[in-house]
């Protein structure tokens, strides 16, 4: 008998951990469904399986967004038979930055989706369009976009297809992104047909954020770090006899078009782009290290950016031959970057090693002008040290002064940068133009990077360009 009931409290007790152990998941798992609930909301509400999205949409008429001096980017307007319809003033020029939001959503239309399909206006409103049997006005969003740059940048890069980015290397604020081919959204219900299946220009790609690219001679600023870093006492005294070629075994580098460098340090190696010289450094670096570094600079990883963007890759490691290294230590083989990684880079030069988080959302308000949601300047990671960030934007200057970005030198600003002529393929002569620098040399307000496919010499192509924005930035200062 006793041993009968031993073994029924036994059962007992195992029924009774079971339950347990079943309402305790069933507690986690409600806790997790909330919490997530909460802090994904608008993942949540963004999602185009989620029927509350429609409801809203239904409810409420799509805000409106505005460039950074108040000019309407994208609005939604009705027509004569009441039907509404997403109006793009600026027509082609904010294709990719603001993007559109018919047949799925791109660019500030996506990232502000859960702001402009929602509405705070004032309850007394809600109730005179309740009475009215009108929809409510949804919240507008205000970019950091600014029409004047992004038609000097969209008008400086012509009939070229590339990808150009302008910010503030201090803040993260984008100030323009152009990406070309375009499109225009006013028409995109029309064109979508043909845009998608249109795999050879890629033209709904934002090359700014999507774009991989060979980054050519403006990887040398990572090339050069990783040199300074390892020889930290010595690579000023650095030298070097550029015959217009380095060979290590099998393998040879030469410099753009051959040309022959003569003997240079290290400093004029990185201002005249010598090819050879840094193809000499690349075999003497420390592999590990070197991974080590690129990955440190957020290569072969996601970028904190909320735009849809693709990842920089880049290999590194204790297999990659001295060719492989040749490669990599000019930007060349298999390395992909995207114009805003280098963008990233660049303003972590200029801002003392500290990359801050790029924006493109400034704030949020209702329909009576009240602030609904801020977005400040977050600084996402120190990259590099404030010494280090010096030397290259010492090196970025010489660039300027007497290297291949000297279209930017003896004018009412300073500024500093480094150029890139990247091949893509087996033609030597063909080659993207490349710049990325930043204005005032000593104290920057304004970066620039820049690619144009396929049209050659950074210096000659994508320098001049760099120069007529940053004309017109300190214009309007």
């Amino acid at each position: 008998m006793k041993k009968k009931q031993t073994k029924k409290k036994q059962m007992n007790m195992a029924i009774l951990s079971v339950t347990y152990l079943f309402v305790a998941v069933f507690l986690g798992m409600m806790f997790y469904i909330c919490h997530y609930s909460v802090t994904h909301q608008q993942e949540l509400i963004n999602n185009s399986y989620n029927g509350r999205q429609q409801i809203l949409i239904a409810k409420n008429v799509r805000g409106e967004i505005y460039a950074n001096n108040g000019e309407i980017l994208a609005q939604t307007v009705t027509d004569e038979n009441g039907e509404e319809r997403r109006n793009y003033p600026y027509e082609n020029l904010f294709a990719h930055a603001v993007g559109y939001a018919t047949h799925g959503r791109a660019g500030v239309e996506a990232l502000g989706n859960y702001y402009l399909i929602h509405s705070n206006a004032p309850l007394s409103e809600k109730v005179e369009n309740d009475v009215e049997g009108i929809k409510y006005p949804g919240d507008s969003v205000h970019t950091t976009l600014d029409v004047n740059l992004q038609e000097v940048a969209n008008h400086a890069m012509g009939i070229y297809q590339g990808a150009i980015i302008v910010s503030e290397p201090s803040t993260g604020k984008i100030l323009a992104m152009v990406s070309k081919p375009d499109f225009d959204p006013n028409q995109i219900e029309e064109l979508w047909d043909s845009l998608v299946t249109d795999t050879e220009s890629g033209v709904l790609l934002n090359r700014a954020t999507q774009g991989l690219y060979p980054p050519g001679s403006t990887f040398k600023i990572l090339t050069a770090l990783e040199y300074m870093r390892e020889n930290p006492d010595t690579y000023q005294n650095y030298q070097f006899q550029c015959g217009g070629s380095f060979t290590s075994g099998t393998d040879k580098i030469n410099c753009y078009h051959g040309q022959s460098h003569g003997s240079v340090s290290f400093a004029r190696s990185f201002a005249k782009s010598c090819n050879a010289s840094f193809a000499n450094m690349g075999v003497h670096l420390d592999k590990t290290q070197f991974a080590n570094t690129l990955e440190e600079l957020l290569f072969n990883q996601d970028l904190p950016l909320e735009i849809i963007h693709n990842n920089s890759h880049v290999e590194v490691n204790q297999n990659s031959s001295d060719g492989d290294m040749m490669q990599v230590a000019i930007g060349q083989g298999t390395t992909g970057m995207t114009p805003m990684h280098l963008n990233m880079i660049t303003n972590a030069v200029a801002n003392q090693g500290t990359v801050m988080q790029p924006y493109i959302i400034e704030y949020v308000e209702n329909s009576t002008g009240s602030i609904i949601k801020q977005f400040s300047p977050t600084s996402y990671k120190k990259l590099i040290s404030e010494q280090e960030a010096e030397s290259l934007k010492e090196l970025m200057r010489g660039v300027v002064e007497e290297g291949t970005a000297s279209k930017l030198k003896g004018l009412s600003y300073t500024a500093a940068g480094k150029t890139g002529s990247a091949e893509y393929n087996s033609v030597k002569e063909d080659s993207h133009a490349w710049f990325t620098g930043f204005a005032p040399a000593d104290n920057p307000q304004i970066s620039v990077t820049i690619i144009i496919e396929g049209a050659g010499s950074g210096g000659d192509f994508a320098v001049p360009i760099a120069r007529r924005i940053f004309d017109t930035y300190f214009e309007n200062k």
